[in-house]
């Protein structure tokens, strides 16, 4: 069985040329998402087609940007169809996973996303290694000062205050304390 998906992004665009095309390529079920954008991850039509696939049918689109959010999430999607057994199709680029060119270009173009994800990875990592080069570790900044953090845990070790009001003497929320000055604390108390 031949199960369509058709998406338009705003709500003044018109499913109808998408919906005659899957028509046309013989789909016998017809799944749509009106006003919803593709970088959206929750699309109840192509939720509803995923849920009717069946080993050997095929989801049909009319085109691939209609589908995915990115290409990773496109490859995903299509992975998940071939794993049960089902095929996809697209109308517009003129591929058919159930097809051996069909399954080239697919295969192609998840080598290339794989070698793009690749690429970025790598690019990262040297960015990282030279910020650290640099004497920049990253992450997030401190809100405490190392001051800050003294008096914290004078006042912590001095037993006289609640954690709520060390961290309203300091300027600090809860999670900042036991970030930066409980840890501390017990490094020196297991220390000691």
């Amino acid at each position: 069985m031949k199960i369509g998906y058709a998406r338009v992004s705003t709500a003044d665009q018109n499913l109808e040329l998408q919906t005659d095309a899957l028509k046309a390529a013989g789909c016998e079920k017809i799944f749509s998402d009106h006003g919803v954008s593709g970088a959206k991850a929750e699309r109840p039509g192509l939720d509803k087609a995923l849920e009717q696939i069946r080993k050997k049918d095929t989801l049909v689109i009319w085109k691939l940007d209609r589908l995915g959010r990115s290409l990773s999430d496109l490859l995903s999607i299509v992975e998940g169809l071939k794993e049960r057994g089902a095929n996809f199709a697209s109308i517009q680029d003129g591929f058919d996973t159930s097809t051996a060119s069909g399954k080239m270009v697919f295969s192609v173009i998840g080598a290339m996303a794989e070698y793009e994800r690749n690429l970025i990875r790598e690019r990262t990592m040297a960015g990282l290694a030279a910020a650290r080069a640099r004497g920049r570790n990253g992450g997030r900044p401190k809100v405490l000062d190392k001051s800050q953090v003294k008096v914290a845990i004078a006042l912590a070790e001095a037993g006289e205050l609640t954690i709520n009001e060390i961290c309203e003497q300091v300027g600090c929320s809860r999670s900042t304390y036991y970030r930066q000055v409980a840890s501390r604390l017990d490094s020196s108390r297991n220390s000691n």
